[in-house]
């Protein structure tokens, strides 16, 4: 994969390290970066690239401008002549995205530097992880227009405390970003000349551990979360003990009885 390369559309930069970091940026800063069917298709193409890249180690969801995302372009939405078949689609086409994120084998983190709204609140929500800038504020404002804040609702109720994910959506209501971060909704608050330094101890943090390893504890998390509390123990079980054969975590346990740093073989990069 180029390095660093535009989407055909122009909507999205891709940009990929060395380390195996892949870092999606919207840059329709103009429009606030909404989740428009031509955005989602952008950002459904880079995933698809990514899930064939045997490389990849994280994968960062960035934007330009003052806003992360402003959610569904509303402006397309009020058309007149839309019948609730095309509205269907258009979230059917979201949802999907947003299933995908969650279920790509590397960690996905948000670097959320403005604004995030409705759709947009949702995208960091669904976000593995999340680092935002003290300037960044989120709301699920769709209730102001009418619109009750339904898939966003889904991962928000799945971050937040049941009473302030419906606070957010009964009141369209903007937090901050040090709120986010006692709520739940992001892992850490930096100042936005700081916010690249914090992601990138995270990003350090993350590529320091084995590549397999992760991918296990995430697909693992997330089914066990929907299940009742013995088909989740029956789950991370059979994850544990398929993790422990693998060759890094054999080399984890030798390297913690021999009090050293572990050596990860490639294998289980």
């Amino acid at each position: 994969m180029d390095p660093r390369q535009t989407d055909p559309s122009n909507l999205l930069r891709v940009d990929r390290d060395a380390r195996g970091v892949l870092t999606l940026t919207l840059q329709q800063a103009t429009r606030f970066n909404v989740l428009s069917a031509d955005m989602l298709q952008a950002l459904q193409r880079a995933l698809d690239q990514a899930e064939q890249d045997p490389g990849l180690r994280v994968l960062v969801l960035a934007a330009e401008g003052p806003a992360f995302c402003a959610g569904h372009d509303l402006k397309a939405m009020a058309q007149p002549g839309l019948t609730q078949a095309d509205h269907q689609a258009l979230f059917d086409q979201c949802t999907r995205f947003m299933n995908r994120l969650q279920a790509l084998p590397v960690p996905v983190v948000a670097r959320v530097q403005g604004l995030a709204t409705a759709a947009g609140c949702q995208l960091v929500a669904q976000c593995d992880l999340a680092v935002a800038s003290t300037e960044a504020r989120f709301a699920t404002s769709g209730i102001r227009y009418g619109l009750f804040c339904a898939t966003p609702a889904v991962p928000l109720s799945r971050n937040l405390p049941a009473k302030k994910a419906l606070e957010m959506l009964f009141t369209g209501d903007f937090i901050g970003a040090e709120e986010a971060l006692a709520s739940g909704l992001v892992n850490r608050v930096a100042a936005p000349e700081e916010l690249d330094a914090v992601l990138a101890t995270l990003l350090n943090s993350l590529l320091d551990k084995p590549r397999a390893a992760l991918a296990w504890g995430k697909a693992l998390f997330y089914r066990q979360r929907e299940a009742g509390q013995a088909a989740a123990y029956q789950m991370a079980t059979q994850t544990m003990a398929v993790n422990m054969m693998d060759p890094a975590a054999q080399e984890g346990a030798l390297a913690f009885l021999e009090k050293r740093a572990p050596v990860w073989p490639l294998s289980g990069e």
